[in-house]
C-alpha cells in the first residue's frame, strides 16, 4: 500500500510509520521537518507547511492518508481538499475529548453528541478547545470526503516517545523507590492504551478501508490505578511504598492530573469510554508489564536531569506526604495495593 501520513515523527505518527513500514508499505511523510527530521532516514519526505503550503502533495497519488497531526478544522479541511482526489480513504486521529459530556459523564459511546464552540471561529488549540475543534476537523473532513473517512477518537496513550509524560511519570517515579504519593485510592479506575497498540490496529483499520467513528482506549478489561503501581513495582524491582490520599484532601493542597497523571478530579468519564465497537474490529492490548517496561528503558535514555512534563516534583511531594501524615496524628496510612 501507498500511505501517507501527515506529521509522522512525534509519538503515535512515528508508531505509525514505524508499523507500516515493518508491514512493507511504501510511506510518505508530509511534514516541515522540525521534529525528529532525522528518523526514517530512508523514507520519502515531502517538505511543507499543511497551514498555508500544500504544494508538495499536487500531482500525486496514494492509496490511503493518515493525519496524525490536525487540530484545526479550517487546516484538516484544505488537506482532505487537497487529497479528495489522490486517496481512497482518510484516516484522521481525533480524541475522546470531543464529546460534550466529557470527562464528567461515565459511559461515553459513540451515539453521544460531541461539543461545540461557542465560537466556531476560534483557532486555537487549549485544553478547553481542543476537544470540540477535533469534532469540527472530523466533520470538516466528512464533509469533504463523504464516506471515505475514519475518525479515531484516541484516550490517553502511553509507551516509548510519549511527550507528554502522563504515563511515563508512574513507572519512573515508582523505579525511584521511598514513600510515592498516590491519588484517591488503589481502585481508582483508569484507561489508557500503548501507542504501539493503537497504531498497529489503526494502520488495519486503514488496510481494510474501515470507516466512521471508533472510541479507541484501552485496556480490553476494567484497570485500577493500584494494579498499574503494582507493576510498577514488579517490572523495576524497587521497593516503593504507595500513600493514598483522599481526592478533597489533594484538591485542598492545589494538586490536579498534570501532578498526579492518570487522575482527573470528579471525571469519571475519563476512565469509562466505551470501546466495544473498537474492541470488535481488533484492537488489542499487549500486557501491561511490556509498556511499562519498554517505557522505563526509553526513559533511562533521556537526560537524567531532565524535567518531565508531568507529574510532582519530589520536594512537593514530601511536603503533602508530612502534611496527609501530620493531618492523622502519625498514624499509620495505607502504603500498598498487595
Amino acid at each position: 500500500m501507498r500511505l501517507l501520513v501527515l506529521g509522522g515523527t512525534v509519538f503515535l505518527g512515528r508508531h505509525l510509520v514505524e508499523a507500516a513500514l515493518r508491514r512493507g508499505h511504501e510511506v510518505t511523510l508530509f511534514n516541515r521537518g522540525r521534529h525528529n527530521p532525522e528518523l526514517f532516514p530512508d523514507t520519502e519526505k515531502l517538505r511543507g507547511d499543511r497551514d498555508g503550503d500544500l504544494t508538495a502533495l499536487r500531482g500525486r497519488r496514494w492509496h490511503a492518508a493518515i493525519d496524525a497531526s490536525g487540530h484545526v478544522p479550517r487546516v484538516v479541511g484544505a488537506a482532505a481538499a487537497a487529497l479528495a482526489d489522490a486517496v481512497e480513504q482518510y484516516t484522521f486521529i481525533s480524541s475522546i475529548g470531543v464529546y460534550a459530556g466529557f470527562p464528567r459523564t461515565p459511559g461515553i459511546d459513540e451515539s453521544f453528541p460531541v461539543a461545540a464552540l461557542a465560537d466556531a471561529t476560534v483557532e486555537a488549540v487549549t485544553r478547553e478547545t481542543v476537544g470540540p475543534l477535533k469534532a469540527l476537523c472530523e466533520r470538516a473532513a466528512e464533509a469533504i470526503m463523504p464516506g471515505r473517512v475514519l475518525a479515531v477518537r484516541a484516550g490517553l496513550l502511553a509507551g516509548p516517545h510519549d511527550p507528554t509524560d502522563r504515563f511515563t511519570y508512574w513507572p519512573r517515579r515508582v523505579a525511584q523507590g521511598g514513600d510515592v504519593l498516590a491519588p484517591v485510592g488503589p481502585e481508582l479506575r483508569i484507561q489508557f492504551a500503548d501507542a504501539r497498540d493503537l497504531a498497529a490496529w489503526t494502520l488495519r483499520m486503514t488496510e481494510e478501508r474501515r470507516v466512521g467513528v471508533y472510541n479507541a482506549t484501552g485496556p480490553e478489561h476494567p484497570l485500577t490505578l493500584g494494579e498499574l503501581l503494582d507493576v510498577c513495582r514488579e517490572v523495576s524491582g524497587s521497593r516503593a511504598r504507595f500513600t493514598w490520599v483522599t481526592e478533597e484532601f489533594l484538591l485542598r493542597n492545589n494538586l490536579g492530573f498534570m501532578e498526579l497523571p492518570l487522575w482527573i478530579p470528579r471525571s469519571p468519564g475519563t476512565s469509562t469510554v466505551v470501546c466495544d465497537r473498537a474492541l470488535a474490529a481488533g484492537l488489542c492490548f499487549r500486557p501491561l508489564a511490556e509498556t511499562v517496561s519498554d517505557t522505563l528503558t526509553w526513559s533511562e535514555t533521556r537526560p537524567r536531569d531532565g524535567r518531565l512534563r508531568a507529574g510532582i516534583e519530589r520536594k512537593r511531594e514530601a511536603e503533602v506526604l508530612e502534611a496527609w501524615d501530620s493531618r492523622h496524628g502519625g498514624a499509620a496510612v495505607p502504603v500498598s495495593v498487595s
